[in-house]
């Protein structure tokens, strides 16, 4: 059975405030639709763990600098809603800008520290973004648990450093990266690749993986970085936003590997940005 969708702020709350009233947990699952196994996993996380299931879907404006990023996002909503029916959704909430913007909205939600690095720094605003959006659906939902994929690991962070610091009473949990078979993170940009963009894609996590065995054999990312960023460029990929070893909590830039360390990718293929990350 296909979940509700419920696209105004009033229907959510009258329907948690049942859920509520029965002393049932709520789980949020925030996205912006296009939805991958990647997406329908956090889903099943949610399901396992909370009695109510809620996904959001909502392509957030605040999150793109670039106009034409924001235009060609892909948009699939009815499709979306199909993908969720064989988990078990208790609700899709769907809202529109005014009822996440209304007229008059004037705040605006900045994590220092965490965001002025990696996809901070080659997206201006974007986690501001982020974290104005997620504590409006955090309150919206009166959630007690929020999944988040680890593939967007700097936007996880950003998260559980807001929440913490705002106080919202909200457990935030971090699901595995899910891959194709040939290794590929799963993104909704995934969707904009041509064929002959998508065969070339992998190496991203290939170059990586081979990066990662590198640090642990006692490589320095000052000594391996530029041959990796060679090999990507060509396999086909036309720009480096990053290729960076960093801390797993502060994400500090690191240079050798420590406990919790995780390797940071954003390259450019055919015009669409694919990032990506990997323990090591």
């Amino acid at each position: 059975m296909i979940a509700p969708i419920e696209q105004t702020l009033a229907g959510l709350r009258a329907r948690t405030a049942l859920w509520r009233r029965a002393y049932e947990t709520i789980g949020v699952v925030p996205t912006m639709g296009a939805l991958h196994q990647g997406h329908l996993s956090l889903a099943r996380a949610a399901r396992a763990r909370c009695d109510r299931v809620i996904v959001t879907i909502f392509v957030n404006p605040k999150q793109f600098n670039n106009p034409d990023d924001l235009e060609n996002y892909p948009r699939t909503e009815e499709d979306d809603a199909r993908k969720l029916e064989s988990i078990g959704v208790d609700l899709i909430y769907v809202p529109g800008p005014d009822q996440i913007y209304p007229d008059g909205f004037a705040t605006t939600v900045t994590v220092a520290g965490l965001t002025d690095m990696l996809c901070g720094a080659t997206r201006p605003g974007h986690f501001d973004g982020v974290a104005t959006v997620v504590p409006k659906l955090f309150l919206q939902t009166s959630a007690d648990f929020a999944f988040f994929g680890e593939k967007d690991y700097q936007q996880l962070q950003v998260v559980r450093r807001l929440a913490a610091d705002l106080d919202i009473p909200i457990e935030v949990i971090g699901c595995p990266t899910i891959r194709e078979e040939d290794g590929l993170a799963m993104s909704s940009r995934n969707l904009l690749l041509s064929d002959r963009s998508r065969i070339k894609a992998p190496v991203l996590a290939e170059v990586m993986e081979e990066m990662r065995d590198a640090l642990l054999s006692g490589a320095t990312m000052g000594a391996l970085t530029p041959d990796a960023k060679a090999r990507i460029l060509h396999a086909g990929f036309s720009d480096i936003d990053y290729l960076e070893l960093r801390g797993g909590e502060d994400l500090q830039l690191l240079n050798q590997t420590k406990p919790g360390a995780r390797i940071f990718a954003a390259a450019w293929l055919a015009g669409v940005r694919l990032i990506d990350n990997i323990a090591v």
